[in-house]
């Protein structure tokens, strides 16, 4: 079973962190990088690609907890006519930089899937 929460110890306590913060974190870190249209989701039922804007970011971000980092997958929409590979490199080093920041916790890795190109 996957750990749904982070804990954090240092000399004053311990620190918890639930998956959603980081999630939302890596989703606000995602979108705010040049070239990403929107964040995407895809609905297990009907596999349909749902594109989300600013007020859901954490449902195109799933995360993967370990007992002291985290794996980070983003499925994104780009822009139409930017380089993939660039708008990918930048997101993954936002988003690796935002948590491990903000959060305190190691990022092993970010996986980022490009779901589709959109014309912004």
């Amino acid at each position: 079973m996957a750990a749904t929460e982070c804990r954090i110890k240092n000399e004053l306590g311990s620190i918890t962190v639930v998956e959603d913060v980081i999630s939302t974190v890596a989703g606000y870190a995602a979108v705010e990088c040049i070239g990403i249209v929107a964040m995407a989701s895809k609905r297990a039922t009907d596999g349909l690609v749902e594109l989300l804007g600013r007020e859901n970011l954490k449902r195109g971000v799933r995360v993967s907890l370990a007992e002291e980092s985290a794996a980070i997958n983003l499925y994104i929409i780009v822009e139409y006519g930017v380089s993939i590979a660039a708008v990918a490199k930048n997101v993954i080093e936002s988003v690796k930089y935002r948590v491990e920041t903000m959060v305190g916790i190691k990022v092993d890795k970010v996986n980022v899937t490009v779901e589709g190109i959109r014309v912004n």
